[in-house]
């Protein structure tokens, strides 16, 4: 069923993981964050949350999605930074550019995420060893010495992932061949990618605990343990084979949110900001030459309340924002501090045959027309008239599996 190499199970990936990179960024500009608690986040407001902890923070038990207020408690000598995304951008690209020096990047994964692949001597342990120091040494020298980092060194690039988990911060780790798969039982089942509380819950009901007990399974059982063929790759994968992967699949579904200023935690403020939203991502939708088929919005709450709303394939900002007007009329919430907006069963616009009666290309056109003006002019030059108050809203954040941020206009995003 699985296609891989008959050759032995040599090193082939170089993975890197920057450590705590947000915070890190932050430590690294301002000098007196350096050895002290940090936290970024949205605002300093109790209700947000954290979305990044430095590794001085996490000794108080401080992680990514720690409610600000309860950060405090937990530490009362913490430091809580704004995030600056468009500094977190920079920072990403002067890694790039320093450890390409040392190695080929094969693939940028997210913004503190690439992988390197090992070639002819490259695959030698102790000249893998060699290249990793070689990074870890260009990134403190060409990008600061708080940018720590930990690499791991594997057959395949899932491994070479979870090795970077084994030693964290500055971790550097080699998981060979001989070592496989007994090596991984040092690490808990939630330190493997794909293995959130929903799946951690399926693996004990298959009587699957630890570490050690994933290993025991053979494919079969891993199989009925995942609940599908994954199970079954993940057997090869743990002990080292390099499975062939399909093509990358187009993005499914986009999505943007925002924590919600104070001022705008109201029924009329957390429409307001939704329509912001809307607006921003169908100029990105757009921007991928892509349309959606459906349309998901979602208020986080003291009382909470979601919908989703199949419809034609979409790319125009007015007709979203009909849909969402449309949708809104059912909304039932409390106290809202987060809302959202998810389009999905994306396709490609070219590929849409367009309704002789529909309207819509219209309406796409006119849309794109403000995308030009607003590249051009700069970002809310040319605005709908229902976004007046809630146009500064909702700025672009780089979450961790971005690795830049969309720009909606002249000098968007420049760096903070």
């Amino acid at each position: 069923m699985f296609g891989f190499s008959s050759d032995a199970r040599e090193l082939r990936v170089l993975f890197l993981d920057m450590n705590s990179f947000f915070a890190s960024v932050e430590q690294q500009e301002n000098p007196a964050l350096r050895g002290r608690p940090v936290i970024v986040a949205a605002t300093s407001a109790d209700t947000t949350v954290a979305i990044a902890a430095s590794y001085e923070a996490k000794a108080y038990g401080i992680k990514t999605g720690t409610r600000v207020g309860d950060a405090k408690r937990m530490c009362p000598d913490l430091h809580i930074v704004s995030s600056g995304h468009g500094l977190y951008t920079s920072y990403h690209n002067r890694i790039l550019e320093v450890v390409e020096r040392i190695l080929p990047i094969d693939k940028v994964l997210s913004v503190d995420e690439m992988q390197f692949r090992l070639l002819g001597n490259e695959k030698r342990p102790s000249q893998a060893e060699r290249l990793a120091h070689s990074i870890k040494m260009a990134i403190r020298e060409g990008v600061g010495e708080s940018m720590l980092c930990s690499v791991g060194i594997a057959p395949n690039s899932f491994l070479a992932k979870v090795a970077t988990e084994i030693e964290k911060p500055d971790g550097l780790v080699i998981l060979q061949e001989h070592e496989l798969p007994g090596r991984l039982t040092t690490l808990k089942l939630t330190d493997f990618p794909g293995i959130n509380r929903r799946m951690l819950a399926r693996l004990q009901a298959n009587g699957i605990f630890t570490t050690a007990d994933l290993l025991s399974q053979n494919s079969a059982q891993m199989k009925r343990a995942f609940g599908s063929v994954i199970g079954e790759r993940w057997w090869y994968l743990l002990r080292g084979y390099e499975l062939k992967s399909g093509e990358d699949r187009q993005q499914q579904a986009l999505s943007h949110s925002h924590v919600l200023p104070p001022e705008f935690r109201t029924e009329e403020g957390a429409y307001k900001v939704l329509l912001r939203l809307t607006q921003k991502a169908a100029a990105r939708l757009r921007s991928h030459g892509w349309a959606t088929q459906s349309v998901s919005v979602y208020v986080i709450g003291k009382k909470s309340w979601e919908i989703h709303r199949r419809t034609g394939a979409l790319q125009s900002t007015v007709q979203m924002n009909a849909v969402v007007a449309e949708m809104w009329e059912d909304h039932c919430f409390d106290e809202p501090i987060q809302v959202g907006i998810v389009l999905g069963n994306l396709v490609n616009h070219a590929d849409i045959t367009p309704n002789l009666f529909d309207p819509q290309p219209e309406g796409d056109e006119f849309s794109r027309a403000m995308d030009r003006v607003n590249q051009k002019f700069g970002k809310n030059k040319v605005f709908l008239a229902a976004l007046e108050d809630a146009k500064g809203a909702a700025p672009e954040r780089i979450a961790f599996h971005k690795t830049q941020l969309f720009s909606e206009g002249k000098a968007d995003n420049a760096q903070e």
